[in-house]
């Protein structure tokens, strides 16, 4: 997806690009646009799949610090981007 169009639907403003919700819809659309596409056309590339291992640990990382922080924003976002925790 593009990243504009992630920063307008999950973020305060257009130019809201630091609040949680925003840098997990980001790293969710990376995470899923690696697994998908990657993965299928290079299965043995595993310099990639430690950087996907990376950018999973740091949206685990934001999830926890939302959940800490406000957890009705931390049910929202799971839900909108249907990620299971």
């Amino acid at each position: 997806m593009d990243k504009q169009y992630i920063v307008s639907l999950f973020g305060k403003s257009s130019f809201d690009t630091g609040c949680p919700e925003v840098q997990i819809a980001i790293l969710t659309s990376k995470i899923d646009s690696l697994s998908k596409l990657h993965f299928n056309n290079h299965k043995k590339d595993k310099h990639s799949y430690r950087g996907l291992l990376n950018l999973i640990n740091k949206r685990k990382k934001l999830l926890n610090y939302l959940k800490s922080i406000h957890m009705a924003r931390y049910v929202q976002i799971t839900q909108k981007l249907k990620i299971r925790r």
